[in-house]
């Protein structure tokens, strides 16, 4: 996979999917113009973070509807991925990730971890995503997470072994203050994390976070792309809207994976005999 990325950090509208799409199309043009392959945006970007009650009105279907013509009609030319309210084939609402390619949409990924604890409550508004897979698309095999999917370390590790080249994480990271550190701390551990799991799983890590404030929540940005090696390639700015871009070559994931072989001959079955052995100890 060799192909130019790039990560649209915005500051969405909360239930105005016009003035969205517009703001992506927006966008999308300037990464057009860089000659850019891929373009990914944040969680629920299409729609706003704190949409609520607002999720029925919300939701679309992972298939052609008028609001999404201009994104259909931008696939043609550069592989769009975004954030949205999905309706599912059994009525459920889903916290998703949209794939535009080459005039066509379709479902990327179904946020299986929606947070309900501290300030967050989307159990409330979602439904669980069931599966994690990666896809391919036509520039090589994507694996999508979104924002608290990422905290769960088996589903990149699932992704990676389903042959992700890269793992995309959308994300609605909120901005809390700690410590007595002059840098953002919550920038310092997520950024930490991308290079841990790019590192240990030799393979790219693209991290889309939003910025802007949404009932009285702040979103830091801060979006980053991570190479197989754990070096961060591009890195957003903070608190301001940013558009990035990095160069995916598949020659850095074959350096990480030959240099350092603990992904190569990592072994999924072993993991699965012991992990159904620790289950039934619990039992």
């Amino acid at each position: 996979m060799n192909c130019t990325i790039a990560v649209a950090q915005i500051d969405p509208a909360v239930g105005d999917l016009t003035k969205n799409v517009a703001l992506h199309l927006a966008a999308v043009k300037k990464a057009v113009a860089r000659k850019a392959k891929i373009i990914v945006f944040p969680e629920l970007s299409l729609t706003g973070y704190s949409v609520k009650d607002l999720n029925w009105d919300l939701a679309l279907r992972a298939e052609p509807a008028p609001v999404f013509k201009g994104l259909l009609a931008a696939s043609r030319n550069i592989t769009i991925i975004a954030g949205g309210v999905e309706e599912g084939e059994n009525y459920g609402i889903y916290n998703s990730a949209f794939v535009f390619e080459d005039g066509k949409v379709y479902s990327g990924h179904r946020k299986v971890y929606p947070p309900t604890y501290g300030m967050f409550e989307e159990m409330r508004y979602f439904s669980r995503g069931d599966s994690v897979s990666a896809f391919r698309s036509k520039h090589g095999r994507l694996g999508i997470l979104i924002c608290e999917d990422l905290w769960h370390p088996s589903l990149p590790y699932i992704l990676a072994h389903d042959g992700a080249e890269v793992i995309i994480s959308l994300t609605a990271s909120p901005t809390r203050l700690s410590g007595s550190s002059k840098s953002l701390t919550v920038a310092e551990v997520n950024h930490e994390q991308h290079r841990a799991y790019a590192r240990l799983l030799s393979t790219y890590v693209v991290f889309a976070n939003r910025v802007g404030f949404e009932d009285g929540v702040n979103f830091w940005g801060g979006s980053q792309v991570v190479d197989p090696s754990g070096a961060a390639v591009v890195t957003a700015k903070l608190f301001k809207e940013d558009l990035i871009f990095a160069e995916i070559n598949e020659n850095s994931t074959r350096r990480a994976r030959r240099f350092s072989r603990h992904f190569i001959d990592d072994d999924p079955e072993f993991t699965l005999r012991q992990l159904k052995t620790s289950l039934k100890r619990r039992d």
